[in-house]
């Protein structure tokens, strides 16, 4: 199970770098959603219209942790927009039934970037 669920995220990154938006529909499950600081649960087709767009815009995803728990998937990857932005996130995968049921994507800083304390 462990090494399907590894596959499951390792192949939606793929499908990210590669704009295969025909794969990644096959990894989602019907009740797929899609949760980040800008976006509260979204559906299926909402995460299609806002996120998918972005598809092809990468110049890398390095996956940096990735560690499997029962039916829940964290990754750590570094990424670089092909427009030159470096940044660091973590994503929780929840899968059911060899699909993808949600994501929750947690912003970081980028690799190596300052960290600013709070004023006050």
């Amino acid at each position: 199970m462990t090494d399907t669920i590894e596959t499951l995220v390792r192949s939606s990154f793929d499908c990210y770098m590669t704009m295969d938006r025909g794969r990644m529909e096959s990894l989602l499950g019907p009740d797929f959603t899609f949760t980040s600081p800008y976006d509260d649960h979204i559906d299926r087709q909402t995460y299609f219209e806002r996120c998918w767009p972005a598809a092809g815009s990468f110049e890398y995803f390095d996956i940096r942790h990735l560690a499997v728990f029962g039916d829940h998937c964290f990754v750590t990857y570094d990424a670089k927009s092909l427009r030159g932005k470096a940044f660091r996130n973590t994503e929780l995968f929840t899968t059911a039934n060899g699909r993808i049921r949600s994501v929750e994507v947690f912003f970081g800083l980028p690799p190596g970037g300052p960290v600013q304390k709070p004023s006050g």
